[in-house]
């Protein structure tokens, strides 16, 4: 299968679960509460000071209930997570906690390595048409701010901490973690040298 192919393939496959309309529909007000427990690792409003836990603030709510239902099923794995899901009984603390981090401001990141930042923001946005990897930019819009807040997919990445990041995609590379649509993650990744992960995520982390 030639690269233009594989490509358009990849395309067809992102458009097709981006439009599918999931929507989280919760109460920001209640999930305050219930996000009490959730302050030590991801700190006051989802602004997580810990480089190794993410910033919830402004992520999608649909993203947020999709992560906390596959910590339970062991869709995901990580003993703190899956514990602390668990405590999540119903759909509507999900999307209550989901609806509250949705509703802070966007989480933004510290100042980069320009020259560092910018390959990876050629990366993000053009891919690399050597290797067959897909920009960044289709899936998690520009700066990594997401398309769209009903899909639980594709979620905001622009000023994550870059630590995060590089441990995800890593991750996904080696198949630690598989739990994105049809592993699209997995392929992704698998197409990145280890130099041009730092280098995405250094960029996204100063968006």
């Amino acid at each position: 299968m030639n690269k233009k192919l594989r490509l358009l393939l990849m395309g067809l496959t992102v458009w097709g679960y981006f439009s599918m309309p999931v929507v989280a529909a919760g109460d920001p007000d209640m999930g305050e509460g219930l996000a009490e427990m959730c302050v030590d690792c991801h700190g006051v409003g989802g602004d997580s000071d810990d480089p190794t836990a993410p910033k919830l603030a402004g992520q999608y709510a649909a993203y947020i209930v999709k992560q906390i239902r596959d910590f339970q099923n062991g869709k995901r794995s990580d003993d703190m997570m899956t514990d602390m899901a668990m405590m999540l009984e119903t759909s509507q603390d999900m999307e209550d906690v989901g609806a509250y981090y949705q509703n802070q401001g966007k989480m933004k990141g510290p100042g980069v390595k320009l020259e560092l930042a910018n390959k990876g923001m050629d990366i993000y946005i053009n891919g690399n048409p050597k290797s067959g990897l897909y920009g960044c930019v289709n899936c998690h819009g520009q700066k990594g701010n997401g398309l769209s807040r009903s899909n639980p997919f594709f979620p905001v990445i622009g000023g994550q901490h870059k630590d995060y990041l590089v441990k995800q995609l890593r991750d996904f590379k080696s198949a630690t973690r598989t739990n994105s649509p049809a592993k699209m993650m997995g392929a992704i990744a698998r197409k990145m040298s280890d130099k041009e992960i730092i280098a995405v995520a250094e960029y996204l982390s100063g968006n």
